[in-house]
């Protein structure tokens, strides 16, 4: 949390929080001043306190009754995790007949390889892919070599 507080301070990009996990880690966030947090599914208490607080919350699903749970609450946008392990593309594509108004950001063995696949889906607003921060830059502090990475997702995604 440290580390966003300091973030949020010298950055003009939205910066997010995850992975939460319970209501008193989402109440951390907006003190630190998160834009948004994420989850990897999504509790009763989650919902609840995602709805009267100011910082928005992408909550997790996998299941199209996890989706209709988020629905009922509100929420309209969410993370489908993990991505490949719970159907990919075509679980998605399928969530779009009930409930065409849902988009999702696809998380969890997404690969520059298979990010178009769901970039292509209209129900699809973004990815998350970890091949765009590898561990090994990150430990290195090897923040050029992650900007051109992100450069080139960039430039190969851009629609």
């Amino acid at each position: 949390m440290k580390a966003l507080l300091q973030a949020t301070r010298h950055s003009i990009a939205s910066i997010g929080v995850g992975t939460v996990l319970t209501p008193a880690q989402y109440r951390q966030a907006e003190q630190v001043g998160a834009d948004f947090v994420v989850t990897p599914g999504a509790t009763e208490a989650l919902y609840r306190y995602g709805v009267e607080s100011p910082v928005p919350m992408l909550p997790g699903v996998s299941t199209i009754s996890e989706l209709m749970t988020g629905w009922q609450y509100g929420y309209r946008r969410f993370r489908f995790f993990p991505a490949e392990y719970s159907g990919g593309a075509k679980a998605i594509k399928a969530f779009g007949a009930p409930i065409p108004e849902a988009r999702f950001c696809p998380t969890g063995g997404i690969t520059v390889d298979n990010a178009e696949t769901y970039l292509s889906l209209p129900n699809v607003m973004c990815v998350g892919g970890s091949w765009l921060t590898p561990k090994a830059m990150v430990e290195a502090e090897d923040w050029d070599g992650i900007r051109e990475l992100a450069r080139q997702a960039a430039e190969r995604f851009h629609h």
